[in-house]
């Protein structure tokens, strides 16, 4: 493990995604790769097909090439929007998956929180998830306030 803090957080997500990965492939049958883009359409959406490539970082063109076989398999739906717009919406079965898989990973993200490695004195319960989760959500705050360096 890396001693300097933004490689430790880097190597957490990465571990975090191929984890998620394994349990959706195996539970669900899907990457974690459709799943954290149907469960940003189901946070955002209906939305267009450019401000889901911006929510996902990715270029429009990744998420536009997607976007046919995602409809064929079920998981989305378009509809035009203004001029040349696309927007994208979940399905029933692309909002069930997220529902369903995305409780499953919350629960198991949550369970790794009581590991007594990551406090002794306190296990179990070793980290609150929700204050985890609002001391992350105010460092992201934090981070987008700061801006991009020239």
């Amino acid at each position: 493990m890396a001693s300097r803090v933004t490689v430790t957080l880097h190597e957490l997500v990465a571990e975090l995604d191929l984890y998620a990965d394994e349990v959706l492939r195996e539970r669900h049958g899907v990457s974690y790769n459709l799943f954290e883009f149907l469960a940003t359409l189901a946070e955002l959406g209906p939305i267009d097909i450019t401000g889901l490539a911006r929510c996902l970082r990715v270029t429009k063109a990744a998420v536009s090439k997607r976007v046919p076989s995602l409809v064929a398999e079920g998981w989305i739906a378009t509809e035009p929007g203004g001029g040349r717009r696309i927007v994208l919406s979940l399905t029933e079965k692309g909002a069930g998956l997220v529902q369903q898989a995305g409780g499953e990973l919350e629960a198991e993200f949550t369970a790794m929180l009581t590991d007594p490695r990551l406090d002794p004195a306190v296990s179990p319960g070793a980290i609150d998830a929700a204050t985890l989760n609002s001391h992350l959500s105010t460092l992201t705050e934090i981070v987008i306030e700061k801006g991009h360096p020239a």
